[in-house]
Parts: structure tokens; C-alpha cells; sequence
């Protein structure tokens, strides 16, 4: 399963059901993409380092030029309907690339694309 960004940050701030639904997964993977935000939100060298530790526990996903190509279809099919954001939208062509659920509480988010298996978080 990948895990969207806002499981990620729920689970490094402490929230058991969230912390318990990542660890039941044996092949927990996450985007490069969610990485980035993650790391992109730490305030000090710290957090950084925290947020390293924690992403060592799944397997990054990098992206492709499949995963971009599909991306920018997403944004151009969605973007005027919905707001999918590039980063939303490189979330989802992952999953749908490597075949995989994608777990997130922004359901409305993704939503609207086709062919994507979604698990919904509820914290």
C-alpha cells in the first residue's frame, strides 16, 4: 500500500490509529513525492532527522517518466473540475503505475480518477 502524505504527518504526530494502519502493512511504500513534502515541512535539523528515521520504513517510490506522463493527464482531465494539485496528482499516478491502493484521509482529492484503488484513512 502507498501512504499519502496526511497519513504520514498523522502518524509523526502521534495518532495510535494511524501509527497502527502503517504498521499492519508488511509493504508499506511511499511517492518520492511525499518524502519531499514531508521533509519540505520540518522546521530544524531535528524534525529532518526524525522524519529520515521514519521514512527508512518504506520503500520510496521514484518517479518515472510513466508516473509524470500520467500525472500531467490527471492535471489536464481534473484540474479545471477539481483543484488536483501537481503533487496530488504524482501521488496518484504512482499508485496507478505500480498498482497499488493508495491510503489517504483527501479522498476528495482522488476521488475523481479513474482506475485508482483508494483505501480511506479516518483518523
Amino acid at each position: 500500500m502507498i501512504f499519502d502524505t496526511d497519513v504520514l504527518i498523522w502518524v509523526l504526530r502521534g495518532n495510535e490509529k494511524a501509527a497502527a494502519l502503517v504498521q499492519e502493512d508488511g509493504a508499506r511504500a511511499v511517492s518520492i513525492v511525499s518524502s519531499m513534502e514531508l521533509l519540505q515541512g520540518a522546521r530544524n535539523k531535528g524534525e529532518m532527522t526524525v522524519i529520515r528515521k521514519f521514512l527508512a520504513g518504506f520503500e520510496p517510490i521514484p518517479l518515472s517518466a510513466e508516473i509524470s506522463y500520467r500525472a500531467l493527464l490527471y492535471v489536464e482531465q481534473h484540474t479545471l473540475k477539481t483543484s488536483l494539485s501537481a503533487i496530488d496528482a504524482l501521488i496518484a499516478a504512482t499508485a496507478v503505475e505500480w498498482q497499488q491502493v493508495l491510503c489517504s484521509g483527501n479522498i476528495k482529492h482522488y476521488r475523481q480518477i479513474d482506475g485508482l484503488d483508494l483505501a480511506t484513512f479516518r483518523p
